[in-house]
């Protein structure tokens, strides 16, 4: 995509749509933001996303980013207004088959291909948008039997301007992939958050990492992902069901004290931890982790850093954990597992208090 093309005009400008227009702005790529909300246009044009779109603007691209419950009816709209021109519509929705399937009689759906960015936030709204949302995850591009060769490339180019790593999945397929990866892990971390919103106060005060990790999701935004789980409700209650068997199992281990069952459902989920794919797309190398005790003073973090880099172990993941009873934070440095006993023994050479 170059300055020269005809305009991308994004119509929703919350945080996908606004960070579509800072990425492709920072790509050098004219960009036109549409929104139902004035304020959207104003707060995601001002942070530098684009202009907002006037009429006369010669569009070659629409990306629809709006709630999952008005993506059909969106999409559709944008194909009518962009009747008797070339111009490709695609969307960012985390469903693509329910999307097509609203426009599958249109006559100009050969126009339009799916594609959906893996990368999001808990935040929500213009503000929380980032030029760098994209960079390096995945963007699936989802091609169906009546679409355009030149359109699928439109979109591919789109994938590829804002730093994002082309897959293609057909719409079916993207969407049992996305309930298994990330719709049912997130009602799985609701259903365990749900625990904690009325847990005795002296129980929460033993919190760690680990339930920080298993829950963060959860806090994404109700009204949001309930329409995406509706849009996506037969490949989410296919896996349901799986998960409920697979419960049940667990249920009878513990209470049967069957710990041969017990470490078998263990092994598997370590196992399913081992086939997420590692940095880049590339195998999963083993790590560990190192926890430094940080003081809770200006100034501490970044020396802990500066002196991180300084020792030339790359840090793979951050976590840090802020104990409310003493003065000092516990961050969590995670490395590969060959570097470890390096970075732990610099960092206490230069006055730090570190453990594996």
């Amino acid at each position: 995509m170059t300055e020269d093309q005809a305009a991308v005009e994004i119509v929703g400008a919350g945080l996908l749509g606004a960070s579509v227009g800072l990425a492709l702005r920072r790509a050098g790529v004219e960009v036109l933001l549409t929104d139902i909300d004035a304020d959207h246009v104003r707060t995601a044009s001002g942070m530098g996303a684009g202009r907002p779109a006037g009429p006369g603007d010669r569009v070659g691209l629409v990306v629809v980013a709006v709630p999952p419950a008005h993506l059909g009816e969106v999409i559709r709209e944008a194909l009518d207004r962009t009747s008797g021109t070339d111009a490709v519509v695609t969307d960012v929705g985390s469903v693509k088959a329910a999307p097509l399937a609203a426009v599958a009689d249109h006559p100009r759906v050969g126009r339009y291909v799916g594609s959906h960015p893996m990368a999001g936030s808990e935040r929500s709204g213009p503000l929380a948008a980032s030029a760098t949302l994209f960079d390096g995850r995945p963007w699936a591009v989802t091609p169906h039997p009546a679409a355009d060769p030149d359109a699928l490339e439109a979109v591919d180019r789109l994938g590829e301007a804002v730093g994002g790593v082309l897959v293609h999945l057909d719409p079916e397929e993207h969407d049992r992939a996305v309930a298994r990866i990330s719709h049912v892990p997130h009602l799985m971390a609701a259903l365990m958050a749900g625990r904690l919103a009325e847990a005795p106060g002296r129980h929460l005060a033993l919190s760690g990492q680990g339930v920080r990790d298993v829950t963060r999701v959860a806090a994404g935004d109700p009204r949001l992902y309930s329409q995406i789980v509706a849009g996506n409700a037969s490949a989410v209650a296919d896996l349901l069901h799986e998960v409920r068997a697979e419960l049940d199992g667990l249920i009878a281990a513990v209470s049967d004290g069957d710990a041969d069952g017990l470490r078998a459902i263990l092994a598997r989920g370590v196992a399913g931890t081992r086939a997420i794919p590692g940095k880049h797309g590339g195998p999963t190398r083993p790590s560990v982790s190192i926890f430094v005790a940080v003081p809770d003073e200006p100034g501490n973090l970044a020396r802990l850093f500066a002196d991180a880099g300084e020792i030339g172990v790359n840090i793979e993941d951050v976590h840090i954990d802020h104990d409310p009873g003493r003065p000092v934070g516990l961050l969590e440095l995670t490395v590969e597992a060959a570097r470890a006993e390096e970075l732990q023994s610099a960092l206490e050479s230069r006055g730090w208090v570190a453990h594996r």
